[in-house]
């Protein structure tokens, strides 16, 4: 194919000196000098063969010709007719042939050569356009955003052998653009219209079957409400995708993608920015080790830490399964970095002692804990054991091994808690602010990072109301008022690295807790109607929602600090810090000390006394306030 291109500008080549001839010159002038005529045509001919050759014309793919490619063949076209003007200079000094009708030849030697590669692009999209039309694998779109993203999507689409989609229209939501069009494809709009449009569509028999967001989340929210797309398309029962971002497109031009809108997408809340070199160096070339590796924070937390090239990675899980699970992901994704998985309960404290001491980490994640509140509930000296005991085993033991900072990863619910499950991780919080603060231990830090509910992890709503979803419904809410923060796993794990690598400037900030900016809490029950409408239903017709009343423990609204701490800015971005009233080092130990003699003994009502009067803010429910009087203990 590189010969026959070679050859096609070569005869393309000798015929634009023939027409500029022929158009510079009486038709009889050129019949008469046909001879030399037909040789000069030959050696611009064979010129421009050379020289297409030198600048790689014949290299390019005709079914992929590009503006890249016109520019190359103009230069092309310059460099011959310098050649070719430098050689008749020399053979005759350009007397037998008019310099104009050099000038003319250039202007036809582009078009003779960038005319056939266009006819061929146009041909090959089209066929193959029809090609996969009549085979029944074109899906029929609607992009919404006349942007950049849009029109990159639709010239990759064209150039594509296997575009499995058929834009019928853009969308411009804003209306700026509509009755233009982008490569042929017409805008139209505004979002208002976008039912009416659907309707004109499906009457030619051309129902679009899915909508792509061409911007950003953030980009699209500026102009117009995606939760309104999202309803639309939910309504009239058509799928919506996104784009990747515009230089997610120039790295990987041929391979532009749409993936479905997720529920993150909907929540309202900047982009997390994040201070890469500072985190970096917190964990490049050191020993880090994770609690709770195995769960959805510690394996998230696990993946990031991975990345950024630590000397050693020691996980720890009392889950076998998901231990082996995390341990072999790493081991495949990562397979030169060295990894140690480690089985222990942190309420072993002999155990968690010995496998600190053995790896001596210079960070340590704490992210053991047992979160689910209605469990923790039922079983409040589970609780208590796990997340304040065992918050304290770790404590000690990262103290003990001299550990640079460890890092325990708290939640919103330790704020005003109603669940002995926040009420505990309220008492974790305030031992290690104890460490903290005790100018004896000051050459290990302990850094608390509170933060809400995380969308995907382990007893998150959202899950569970998926399978609600996938089978017909309906989806259950506890009550129409209830609202929590939420982020995804990844925001989440990105923020307690910045946290814990700010902390580590900021020696005089101790005793401080670290609150992730979560932005706005969303209602639960908003929640649920999205996730309807993005699996294309429509709440309260096609998937019903019931309202189950709060389980014990739950508040309507979490915080994520209470009015008792001083909050301020910390300088880096999405975080905020809290300074709780504080706790003298001494008696906290000798409140855990009494904690762990009541667990160990059963005693339950004891323990929870102790848990209330040591968290002052805790207001426990009815239920577990008959635990407290020793009333029912025999139930748990």
């Amino acid at each position: 194919m590189r010969g026959l291109a070679l050859v096609h500008d070569g005869i393309m080549g000798a015929a634009a000196m023939l027409l500029s001839l022929v158009l510079r010159l009486d038709f009889d002038i050129v019949v008469q000098n046909l001879t030399y005529f037909l040789g000069a045509a030959a050696l611009f001919g064979f010129i421009v063969s050379g020289v297409g050759f030198l600048f790689g014309l014949n290299r390019g793919i005709w079914r992929y010709a590009s503006l890249t490619d016109l520019l190359a063949i103009t230069y092309a076209a310059s460099a011959s007719v310098a050649s070719f003007t430098v050689a008749q200079f020399l053979l005759d000094r350009l007397g037998s042939i008019p310099r104009s009708s050099i000038l003319i030849a250039w202007a036809f030697l582009i078009v003779l050569l960038a005319g056939p590669r266009a006819a061929y692009r146009l041909y090959r999209n089209r066929h193959d356009t029809g090609r996969l039309f009549d085979r029944g694998t074109c899906k029929f779109v609607l992009l919404v955003g006349a942007t950049d993203n849009a029109d990159a999507f639709l010239r990759t689409t064209k150039e594509r052998n296997n575009a499995s989609f058929n834009i019928l229209a853009i969308i411009d939501e804003r209306g700026r653009r509509t009755g233009r069009s982008i490569r042929g494809v017409p805008v139209l709009g505004p979002l208002e219209r976008l039912p009416q449009i659907l309707n004109r569509f499906e009457a030619q028999g051309r129902r679009p079957e899915a909508l792509i967001l061409t911007r950003s989340r953030e980009d699209y929210q500026r102009h117009a409400s995606i939760e309104a797309l999202v309803e639309i398309a939910a309504q009239q029962k058509v799928e919506i995708l996104k784009l990747p971002n515009l230089l997610d497109m120039q790295s990987i031009d041929a391979e532009i993608e749409p993936r479905p809108i997720k529920l993150e997408d909907l929540l309202h809340r900047p982009p997390v920015r994040l201070d890469a070199l500072k985190i970096a160096s917190m964990i490049e070339g050191r020993t880090v080790m994770i609690t709770g590796a195995g769960g959805s924070i510690g394996s998230e937390l696990a993946r990031q830490v991975a990345a950024l090239n630590p000397r050693g990675l020691i996980l720890v899980d009392a889950s076998e399964h998901l231990l082996y699970s995390i341990e072999t992901e790493l081991a495949g994704t990562r397979p030169s970095l060295e990894l140690h998985a480690a089985l222990c309960n942190v309420r072993e404290k002999d155990a968690v002692n010995r496998i600190v001491a053995s790896h001596r980490p210079d960070v340590l994640f704490h992210a053991a804990a047992l979160k689910h509140v209605p469990i923790v509930e039922a079983q409040p000296l589970e609780g208590l054991f796990t997340n304040a005991i065992g918050t304290r085993n770790v404590a000690e033991a990262a103290l003990r091994a001299n550990v640079s900072t460890m890092i325990m990863v708290s939640t919103d619910k330790a704020v005003n808690p109603s669940s002995v499950m926040g009420a505990t991780k309220r008492m974790a919080e305030m031992f290690c602010q104890a460490m903290d603060l005790d100018l004896a231990v000051n050459g290990t830090r302990f850094v608390t990072v509170r933060f809400g509910n995380v969308l995907g992890s382990a007893g998150s709503v959202v899950p569970l109301f998926e399978k609600q979803i996938r089978a017909g419904g309906p989806v259950t809410v506890t009550h129409p008022e209830m609202e929590r923060f939420f982020m995804t796993i990844s925001e989440a794990c990105l923020l307690v690295l910045q946290a814990a690598a700010h902390s580590r400037e900021r020696q005089q900030e101790r005793g401080r807790i670290y609150v992730l900016d979560m932005g706005s809490p969303v209602k639960i029950v908003d929640l649920a109607r999205n996730l309807i409408r993005l699996s294309g239903h429509r709440p309260d017709t096609d998937i019903q929602i019931v309202y189950t009343g709060l389980r014990p423990g739950e508040k309507l609204c979490e915080e994520l600090f209470d009015n008792k701490e001083t909050l301020s800015g910390t300088g880096a971005s999405g975080i905020l810090a809290a300074s709780p009233r504080s706790i003298e080092g001494a008696l906290i130990v000798r409140i855990f000390d009494e904690m762990k003699r009541r667990i160990d003994a059963q005693d339950l009502p004891g323990a929870l006394r102790l848990l209330k009067s040591t968290v002052g803010e805790f207001i426990p429910g009815s239920e577990i306030h008959l635990l407290m009087s020793g009333e029912d203990s025999g139930k748990h």
